[in-house]
This record gives C-alpha cells, sequence and structure tokens, in this order.
C-alpha cells in the first residue's frame, strides 16, 4: 500500500514513492540535505503533486508532458522528469519565453541549508512558482512562518490549491515580489527563487535585525546578511553557480533583469568567455564595466571565484565588490563603475 501525502488524501504509487527516494538519495549522495529536517521535508514533500505536467524543450518550441496523458510510457517520463535532478518549464508565456518553472531539487536543498533557518524563522519567498518550495518551508517552519509571493493570479491560485492538496497552507500572495511583503513583514529570512539585477531596496527595509537575505544574482547566489531593523545589509556570493528565471516585475527600478552582455567581438579572447568565472563577472558589472576592462580585472585578479564577490545595500545605494566593499573595484550595480 502507498503512503499517505499529508493531507493529500491520496496513496502516491510505489514508483512515485520510490523515484521520491531515489532523488533524495541522489542529492544526499552529493553532499546535500545533511540537515534532517530538510532530508525530511524532502522525503516527505511530493514534487509530483506541484508539477502535474511540465514544458520540455523541443525543436521549435516545447511539448508538455503530464501526469494525465493516457499514453503509460508518456506518463513514465512525466514520473521520471518530476524526480529527476532537474528545473523544470512549467509555464510558457505567449512569445515562447519561460516565465515560470521549478527549480533544480538539488539547488533547492542547497539554497535551503544555506537559508540557516531556526525554528521561529518568518520566511518569504519570492516567486511562488509551482509551489513545491513553499511546501518544503512550510514542512520546515510551519505554515504560519511562510509568505510566498508572485506576480500573477493565475500562478498563486494554482499553487494554493496544490499546496492545500498537500496539507500546506502558507500565505499565499499575489502582488509585485519586488516590493515585498509589508503587511507580513518584518521577516528574518527571505528567499527569492528568480534572478535579480540588483537587489530590490524594499527587501532590507522589511527584515528584521540580522535577517538574512538570499537570492539569484548575476548567475550566482548572493547571501546577504542584515545588520539591523531596515538594513543595511551586506553579504558574499556562494561557490555555486546558479541561473534561474528573471524576477518579473512592476517596478521599473527594482533591476530584474540579469542578462549579461552580448560581448562578441569586442576584443575578449575566446577562452574567457568560455569561463564560467569571467561569465559572471559580465553579468554582474554588466552596464557598469566594459567587458575590455571586465577581462583586464579578471586576468589581473587571477580569474576570481564568485566568492571574492559581494553586495552592500544602503538605503537607495548599492554596489557590488571584489574582495571588499571598501574597494578598490567596486561597481555601482545598475550605473557607471565607482573604481576599477
Amino acid at each position: 500500500m502507498g503512503t499517505l501525502h499529508p493531507g493529500h488524501g491520496r496513496a502516491a504509487g510505489p514508483e512515485t514513492a520510490a523515484a521520491r527516494s531515489r532523488l533524495v538519495r541522489m542529492i544526499a549522495l552529493g553532499g546535500g540535505l545533511t540537515d534532517p529536517r530538510w532530508r525530511a521535508a524532502f522525503d516527505e514533500v511530493p514534487r509530483d503533486v506541484f508539477v502535474p505536467s511540465f514544458y520540455e524543450a523541443m525543436a521549435g518550441g516545447y511539448e508538455l508532458v503530464a501526469a494525465d496523458d493516457p499514453d503509460p510510457r508518456r506518463r513514465g517520463r512525466w514520473l521520471r522528469g518530476v524526480y529527476r535532478d532537474g528545473p523544470l518549464a512549467t509555464r510558457i508565456g505567449e512569445d515562447g519565453a519561460l516565465v515560470s518553472s521549478s527549480s533544480q531539487p538539488s539547488l533547492m536543498a542547497l539554497m535551503l541549508d544555506a537559508l540557516d533557518v531556526e525554528d521561529g524563522c518568518r520566511v518569504l519567498e519570492i516567486g511562488t512558482g509551482s509551489g513545491y518550495n513553499a511546501a518544503l518551508l512550510s514542512h520546515r517552519l510551519g505554515d504560519r512562518a511562510v509568505t510566498t509571493i508572485d506576480l500573477e493570479e493565475e500562478i498563486t491560485s494554482v499553487a494554493r490549491e496544490r499546496l492545500a492538496a498537500a496539507g500546506y497552507r502558507p500565505a499565499v500572495v499575489t502582488g509585485d515580489g519586488a516590493l515585498g511583503c509589508p503587511r507580513r513583514a518584518p521577516f528574518d529570512r527571505i528567499i527569492a527563487t528568480c534572478s535579480l539585477g540588483s537587489v530590490p531596496v524594499a527587501w532590507p527595509r522589511q527584515c528584521a535585525a540580522g535577517a538574512m537575505i538570499l537570492a539569484p544574482m548575476a548567475t550566482g547566489l548572493i547571501a546577504l546578511r542584515v545588520a539591523r531593523d531596515g538594513g543595511p545589509a551586506e553579504g558574499r556570493f556562494l561557490a555555486t553557480p546558479a541561473f534561474f528565471v528573471p524576477l518579473r516585475t512592476t517596478d521599473a527600478s527594482a533591476g530584474g533583469d540579469a542578462a549579461g552582455p552580448d560581448v562578441t567581438g569586442q576584443g575578449v579572447p575566446r577562452h574567457a568567455l568560455a569561463d564560467d568565472r569571467f561569465r559572471f563577472l559580465l553579468s554582474l558589472a554588466a552596464g557598469s564595466l566594459p567587458p575590455r576592462e571586465a577581462y583586464e580585472l579578471w586576468r589581473r585578479e587571477r580569474r576570481p571565484t564568485r566568492e571574492r564577490y559581494g553586495v552592500t545595500v544602503e538605503g537607495d545605494r548599492q554596489w557590488a565588490w571584489l574582495d571588499s566593499p571598501e574597494g578598490p573595484y567596486v561597481w555601482q550595480t545598475g550605473g557607471a563603475p565607482d573604481g576599477a
């Protein structure tokens, strides 16, 4: 007999339970889920409930893969995809662009571990998506501690239904994540599952002293600590690369586009263009540092890795830096470089 999902009202079949167990073991073998409370969350929260269908990229577009496909081979393809350690496209816009996705489970585990939560922490998640990450947070911290926000009612209403079906009822809010959620503030942790060009100034202002903000930025993960209620905030990037759907926002000052510049034909050697560490610097300094200057800095500083970079947010000002927020290598995010 299958095991019941908490509050879900149906038994998970043996194939589904085995697939989830294999995924959890794979993440653990890779060094993730060292905290038994997070491992229990991944063991018990059913990703299949939150991703009943997804899109696979095909020549000329996307193909829908769904749990309710009448072809058993295609249903098997869906189950393997859901419990594969990879991101899943869950919503495609009319223009063919990816709008929403379910993140790679091992990266989710890494981020949740890095979030360094404690019992009683109040968490704001920016980017509800499928609702799966909100369910993991609710499993660990309880429903009342978790707020998740997304821009469109079509996304949040579906996520709310799936969360309830799996037995979780965090606060699911429809709104602009760049503006945070002031009516639910203050927060002890903010975690974003969408990529930023800069940190929205509203986020530190809605944080308690000692809070952490963890968000994809450029092609990395920035972990900021908030010094006192409402900011300032400062921190370094984690070592791991990270690629997420950009933050969609109605706030033009939020800097949602984290894409790096096109550097074709701008005097940068091919070996640098192929190096993930250099591409990270280009993305982080986009609009502030010409590609050739970025290359000279990167070469002079012996190809710095992500964890040597950081970000400081003070009120309406923020800047990225290499090694030290005092310089000499400092860039205003979204503006001209202060020094290079």
